[in-house]
């Protein structure tokens, strides 16, 4: 059997493996959660022949698209999903994990093509790409972390020619989706109350706290990196209130389905927006087996994700001449820039210390046992309550070019080491080579320890999102091209060295016995160990996508050729049509994406209604 064909057979025995387990938890959680499992949202089934708004994608941002201008109690608006309704299993923070497994029914599962320059130990060389299918989209099924990006990354946006992006434009909209729970300190004027997304600051353990202290042995400072200012270490902030996980489905979505003017319909699959003279009048979709259309009497709004949104300009006519003709689309508009500009934050994996003394998350049977799920029906507490793995994060600045206070490595840590699970499930979550993992980590198996893993924040490598074909069925062609520029490989390899500079703190080495596990990547042995050499060839092979894939709708004036929105979203040379989703960002921001999608979305509904009162 060829080394491809048992990674496939891997995922597929992890994936099928999964979907036996999951309707007994499920099952379970009926029991946990009865009234969410009996109250979930309010549905029309008359579906109109025009609306004022069709909404085309259900995630981070459609959600809030809807809630948001349906507001306006004389607009109608259709929110079109091609996913289902939210498992129940993605309401309960500790079940995180389960999102990740291979062929989970809420993910798209889509991969890179095989990449050139990273992941060379992987299977086939490609990267995972984690998207959500399913209402709420990424925020159902992500890992909630709370991350805004750096004041900087959006003033840079503003610098580029957009204006209103700024980091003060765009501030009042964080603190407008933001219910904060923790204490507010000094940096009180930066965080909301009340808002949508309930936020929550993580609990601290021993070897949390270690990290902060850690950091702070390095020189860093303890951070709110929602804050003012980022470069820093901090504990972290997910999108969990009370012990849920807190998605825009639940907190913009299901408050606003009752709304007359709201129609929402899960399971439809949009296969091309209709233009007549330039214009977007509406939508062509599949639902329950039929071929149906809707008209959009203002506007087709495009919030369907970095790598569905550029796919669907193109099938509509809208993007590369070139690429279009190839493929026998007639042309709409020719934006050169659609599918153009893909980048990605790319993390490191396998720096792992072990340590003599007992510092892994739960255990499995810990945390999804009959006490801690007592203790969760309960209270909402417990190891089912928060994040798994005790996450933490912290932004540093490694190169010595360019401001020092924006930060290009992000430092991310979990409580387990690489192999803590003996290569059951570990590598088929990353996507890993399975051979490969297993000659590097077979001897930490089941080893108690932690992980670091440096994250390049300010890729300068960019990649493209290109059809496969002309056919709605089939994924497109996404290649990130990532470290193709060799200054993200020497930032990255700084990034390492700083991981191993804090992984071997006093902290770490006197409190826990840590002890980095030095072992030499085989497909590196040819070069001197510890050297740039070394960890280039190390950061080639262990390097995978942070799943913030963005840039394919990119945000720009008019004098780069290379846009495809305005400073309002609105799409070069049509009418009628905007994208507001993580796509348009013309650089990837310093932290996770789903705060900032919901900043845009927020940003977005209400440049509609200003252009609309006129």
């Amino acid at each position: 059997m060829s080394l491809n064909s048992l990674n496939l057979l891997r995922d597929g025995l992890v994936g099928a493996a999964t979907a036996a387990v999951l309707p007994l938890l499920r099952l379970i959680l009926v029991v946990v959660f009865p009234y969410e499992a009996n109250h979930q949202f309010e549905f029309r089934d008359d579906l109109l022949s025009q609306y004022d708004f069709v909404i085309v994608g259900g995630g981070g941002a459609g959600c809030v698209v809807a809630s948001r201008l349906t507001e306006v109690a004389e607009w109608r608006v259709l929110l079109l999903e091609v996913g289902g309704l939210p498992p129940l299993e993605t309401k309960v923070p500790g079940f995180l994990p389960i999102a990740f497994i291979p062929g989970y029914n809420e993910d798209w599962g889509y991969r890179t093509t095989p990449q050139k320059y990273s992941s060379q130990n992987f299977a086939n060389k490609a990267a995972r790409q984690h998207q959500g299918r399913v209402l709420g989209g990424g925020s159902t099924v992500n890992a909630m972390y709370h991350v805004r990006g750096n004041r900087r990354d959006y003033d840079h946006w503003a610098a580029q020619g957009n204006p209103g992006w700024d980091y003060d434009s765009v501030l009042p909209y964080f603190i407008k989706s933001e219910d904060y729970r923790g204490n507010f300190g000094e940096t009180a004027a930066y965080h909301g109350r009340g808002g949508p997304i309930g936020v929550t600051p993580a609990p601290l353990t021993p070897l949390t706290k270690a990290y902060i202290q850690g950091g702070m042995e390095l020189g860093y400072d303890y951070v709110d990196y929602n804050g003012p200012e980022q470069i820093g270490f901090s504990q972290a902030t997910f999108n969990i209130r009370d012990g849920v996980r807190s998605s825009v489905v639940e907190e913009y979505l299901k408050p606003a389905s009752s709304r007359p003017n709201l129609h929402i319909l899960h399971g439809a699959n949009v296969l091309q927006i209709l233009f007549e003279d330039k214009r977007a009048t509406g939508v062509k979709f599949l639902y329950k087996g039929k071929v149906m259309e809707v008209g959009a009497r203002r506007e087709v709004i495009l919030s369907a994700g970095s790598i569905a949104s550029p796919k669907l300009l193109m099938l509509s006519g809208v993007g590369p001449r070139y690429h279009l003709q190839h493929h026998q689309i007639p042309v709409v508009a020719d934006l050169p820039g659609v599918g153009q500009n893909v980048h990605d934050h790319v993390e490191v994996l396998g720096l792992s210390w072990t340590t003599e003394e007992s510092v892994s998350f739960t255990s499995l049977f810990d945390t999804f046992g009959p006490s801690s799920i007592l203790q969760y029906k309960l209270s909402r507490k417990g190891p089912l309550g928060t994040a798994p793995l005790n996450f933490l994060n912290a932004w540093v600045k490694v190169m010595p070019e360019g401001d020092r206070m924006w930060p290009d490595i992000q430092v991310f840590f979990n409580s387990a080491t690489f192999a803590y699970d003996k290569g059951t499930l570990n590598p088929a979550l990353w996507g890993l080579d399975m051979r490969k993992f297993y000659e590097y980590a077979a001897e930490i198996y089941g080893r108690e320890g932690f992980t670091i893993r440096p994250i390049l924040l300010r890729p300068k490598s960019r990649g493209t999102i290109t059809l496969r074909s002309r056919n709605p069925d089939d994924y497109p062609d996404i290649d990130p091209q990532l470290l193709s520029d060799p200054g993200d490989v020497k930032t990255l390899v700084e990034g390492v060295k700083f991981a191993l500079r804090l992984g071997n703190t006093s902290v770490f080495t006197n409190t826990f016995k840590a002890k980095f596990f030095d072992k030499p990547l085989p497909e590196c042995a040819g070069e001197w160990y510890g050297s740039d050499a070394y960890w280039e060839c190390f950061v080639r092979h262990m390097t995978t996508t942070f799943y913030h894939i963005t840039g394919s709708c990119k945000m720009a004036p008019p004098s780069d050729p290379f846009g495809v929105v305005d400073h309002k979203l609105r799409v070069r040379g049509v009418s009628g049509l905007r994208v507001i989703d993580f796509s348009v960002l013309p650089a990837v921001v310093s932290g996770n994406s789903h705060a900032p999608t919901v900043m845009i979305a927020e940003k977005g509904s209400d440049l509609i209604k200003v252009d609309w009162s006129r």
